[in-house]
């Protein structure tokens, strides 16, 4: 796969970090449908936990969040990068950006253990359409 760079919508939900709080809110969007290009969680208090759900279809989301009484937070925007695992891919991404003037305030990937990564890419939102334009989208 050549490399693709996509931009995505995310939105967050907040929610009391408790064992099984990924679980619930996974399998109830799941449930009613939602597919995911992907979510983060991290900690965003003592008791708390946020999500980020980056949604295939945000209408989708949307609509069945507030059936399962999620309180989401957003639109965010966010760039989605995904290719083949070769050397000097991110930081290619990272040069064209850091080329623009763009500042990355925060980034995460993985790979499949296959040889393609995914890699999501937080701008500044007055940085995002000139972030994408850097990245030819």
């Amino acid at each position: 796969m050549a490399l693709k760079i996509s931009r995505v919508e995310y939105y967050y939900v907040n929610v009391r970090d408790e064992l099984g709080a990924g679980y619930r809110v996974l399998s109830a969007l799941a449930e009613r449908g939602v597919d995911l290009l992907a979510f983060t969680a991290v900690p965003s208090g003592p008791a708390t936990a946020q999500f980020a759900l980056f949604p295939d279809d945000p209408n989708t989301l949307l609509a069945e969040a507030r059936a399962a009484a999620l309180d989401l937070d957003g639109p965010y925007n966010a760039l989605l990068v995904q290719g083949d695992a070769e050397l000097g891919a991110l930081a290619g991404v990272h040069e064209r950006l850091f080329e623009a003037n763009i500042d990355i305030y925060a980034s995460m990937g993985v790979t499949d253990g296959r040889g393609a990564f995914g890699y999501l890419v937080y701008v500044r939102e007055d940085q995002y359409d000139q972030a994408a334009a850097a990245l030819g989208i």
